[in-house]
């Protein structure tokens, strides 16, 4: 199969769909490999290493979007690619669709099969795509709210960690999964006080489990949240629904809770946010004000370490884009029931059930698209 890793276009976005190690598997498999010209350059990764990978380098996108049968990016395509895509062809990416309905409605017209690593499962019933990236997120909620806790960011001044004679940042975060356990591991190390809220028992259990008492777990419920936000420094947003959109757990009006100069993150933001008041930054511009609270809003979280996170997306990624190269779409996708899941769109067809509701569209299953 040829393989095509186009560099990547978004915003402040560093990241590359595979390393050179991934691209030396893929040829020893028998298959090509195409990569535009710089894709990894930025993070180190260069044009000669791919080359010595045995990868053909090309100098632009759209030979390699003609081309590759198989595209393997990290963010979803932007509109001008969304173009590029043909019937036949596969996408293997990031791809939050629940929250970008003009980018649903573009890859439905491509008739392209479009694979979202967000939403493939394991035989345990979790994300294993997701997962890597979601620890990067974690970790980097709780550096980037020490950040913006300073004065000169807007922020109320409190260190998160506090010093001795005064009390640490307190951090509320929502959500016990991948993301809350690192950003809670992160938040702790750095001496804060942390609260994790989850609506699972068996998650919250697992928590006090291994965290012991410095780490205070509480049932998730409206009022719960109410009556933590005004003790809070930091709240990260780490909630998830597979592929569809994130629930709002704080609204405007909760925003009147908080102390001034406090940060809000929300790493669910690709899936729309789990704050009312958030909306999509970038790193050039990662925040904005609303009622004096600092929201924090980066949809490409990860893509500030695009070096450490590209490793970790490729090391994930790379046994299923074998798969995908070795069998093709049908025998891989069919054989592997938690693979399948991972099919969001086929042939112009909705394949993934939060999706085809949320946008009123019909939904085929996998097995019947394909």
């Amino acid at each position: 199969m040829l393989i095509g890793i186009p560099k990547e276009i978004k915003n402040s976005e560093y990241r590359v769909g595979m390393t050179p190690a991934g691209v030396r598997e893929l040829i020893a498999h028998g298959h090509a490999v195409l990569v535009q010209q710089n894709a990894g350059a930025d993070i180190g990764l260069f044009d000669t290493d791919y080359q010595r990978a045995g990868a053909t380098i090309v100098a632009d996108a759209e030979t390699i979007f003609q081309r590759a049968e198989l595209i393997v990016k990290v963010k979803e395509p932007q509109p001008h690619e969304c173009a590029w895509l043909h019937a036949g062809q596969i996408l293997f990416t990031y791809l939050h669709l629940a929250s970008d309905a003009e980018l649903t409605r573009r890859l439905i017209a491509s008739r392209a099969s479009c694979i979202a690593y967000e939403t493939v499962t394991d035989t345990f019933g979790t994300l294993p795509l997701l997962a890597p990236m979601s620890e990067v997120a974690g970790r980097m909620a709780i550096q980037a709210a020490a950040h913006h806790l300073e004065k000169a960011q807007g922020g109320s001044g409190v260190l998160l960690g506090g010093v001795p004679g005064v009390a640490p940042a307190q951090v509320l975060v929502l959500g016990g999964g991948v993301v809350g356990l690192n950003a809670a591991r992160m938040a702790l190390g750095l001496g804060a006080r942390v609260t994790v809220l989850d609506k699972s028992l068996a998650r919250l259990r697992q928590l006090d489990d291994g965290f012991g008492p410095q780490l205070t777990t509480l049932y998730a419920t409206t009022d719960t949240i109410e009556r933590q936000l005004p003790h809070a420094d930091v709240v990260v947003g780490a909630v998830l629904i597979p592929g569809a959109a994130a629930p709002k757990l704080i609204t405007r009006a909760m925003l009147k809770l908080m102390q001034p100069g406090s940060v809000l993150v929300d790493v669910a933001i690709d899936q729309g946010g789990c704050f009312e008041t958030s909306q999509p930054t970038t790193h050039a511009q990662p925040t904005f004000i609303v009622d004096d609270i600092i929201h924090y809003c980066v949809a490409n979280m990860p893509g500030a370490v695009a070096r450490t996170s590209t490793f970790a997306l490729t090391n994930a990624t790379l046994p299923y884009v074998l798969q995908l190269a070795d069998r093709g779409l049908k025998a891989a996708l069919q054989m592997n029931a938690d693979f399948r899941n991972g099919l969001n769109l086929h042939d112009g067809n909705v394949t993934y059930k939060a999706v085809a509701d949320l946008f009123g569209y019909a939904y085929v299953t996998a097995a019947a698209a394909m």
